[in-house]
């Protein structure tokens, strides 16, 4: 498995303190449904020792500083408020998806009330552009505004992707366009707003978004592949659970739109009120067999080429460029 790049083995460190202090103004009721979801306490709210997660956004935050030419910790509020926007999205989205599991461990909506978690997660949205409004420098009120369009897109990805659930034919441009807003929009903001915040010039920080832009489309590709046939072990998702909940992932909805048997009878499957575990099991050969697997494989690789080449319009230092590409490399080669 490729190597756990250096900027996301060092960024906890730095954001961590930054990230407790901005959850630690909450008051105590909803910190406690916080600090539980971001892994730091237990269902008691007593502190938790757990392995800290891979920390990609805020990563790709403070290394667009560096794009810039500043110090990466100037770019640590932009790093602790795309965290949060991240939190908060998770929270809901458990709620609205239905999903009793985060991390390998009960969704805190399961724990605390749906109440309780819908408060907190728009607790931790509005914390995320205070924090970015009292960051010193000309980018704070521009990088608080790149924060309330990307929130915008979020919701709009997640309606959309709700939308689906209802809906007997998606294209697979339109899914592309829902994992666009759901997924890459807050991946694009993450890998400019550093630079933002330093207030770099238009065409670098556009650059740097495009390539977050297509990285975040790589990174569900490949989330999604893991749905179907990664390791419930490794991903922290019940066996079969994407196809149980029936999720229009891209894998699933480029077989969908495919010709032949296996695709009519995967269609028939996701149509059916009551499936066997059999039926279940036979939902990912059935996506393989339709060329599902094949093509969102070979369009992760396309995404990832797509992404380099914004890089090199950005004309950034070797060192920078090279880290981009080596977590680009590892979140899109995971098994985890």
């Amino acid at each position: 498995m490729t190597a756990v790049p250096v900027s996301m083995t060092d960024v906890r460190e730095l954001v961590d303190g930054a990230l407790r202090a901005a959850v630690g103004r909450l008051d105590p009721r909803t910190y406690r449904v916080a600090a539980y979801h971001l892994g730091w306490t237990d269902e008691e709210g007593h502190p938790r020792d757990a392995p800290a997660g891979k920390a990609l956004r805020p990563a790709l935050a403070l290394l667009s500083a560096r794009a810039a030419l500043a110090p990466p910790e100037s770019g640590l509020p932009g790093a602790v408020a795309v965290e949060l926007v991240h939190a908060f999205s998770l929270l809901h989205d458990d709620i609205m998806d239905r999903d009793r599991t985060r991390r390998h461990r009960p969704a805190a909506w399961t724990v605390f009330g749906e109440p309780s978690a819908i408060l907190a997660g728009d607790a931790l949205l509005a914390l995320a552009l205070e924090v970015l409004l009292e960051a010193p420098g000309q980018g704070s009120s521009r990088a608080a505004r790149a924060v309330a369009v990307t929130t915008r897109r979020l919701i709009a990805g997640q309606s959309l992707d709700m939308d689906f659930e209802t809906r007997r034919q998606i294209g697979v441009d339109e899914c592309v366009a829902m994992s666009s807003d759901k997924t890459a929009a807050l991946i694009a903001c993450s890998c400019s707003i550093g630079a933002v915040l330093d207030g770099a010039p238009d065409p670098l920080a556009a650059a740097l978004e495009a390539f977050g832009a297509d990285l975040g489309i790589a990174f569900q590709l490949v989330d999604d592949l893991l749905g179907l046939w990664g390791d419930p072990a490794a991903t922290g998702k019940p066996a079969l659970s994407d196809v149980r909940s029936r999720k229009m992932s891209l894998p699933v909805v480029a077989a969908l739109n495919a010709d032949g048997p296996e695709a009519k009878r995967l269609a028939e499957l996701y149509a059916q009120p009551e499936r066997t575990e059999d039926e279940l099991a036979a939902i990912p050969p059935l996506v393989e067999a339709a060329g599902g697997r094949a093509w969102a494989e070979l369009e992760a690789e396309r995404r990832i080429q797509r992404a380099a080449e914004h890089l090199v319009t950005a004309r950034l230092p070797d060192a920078v460029r090279a880290e981009f590409l080596h977590i680009a490399d590892f979140i899109t080669r995971r098994d985890h």
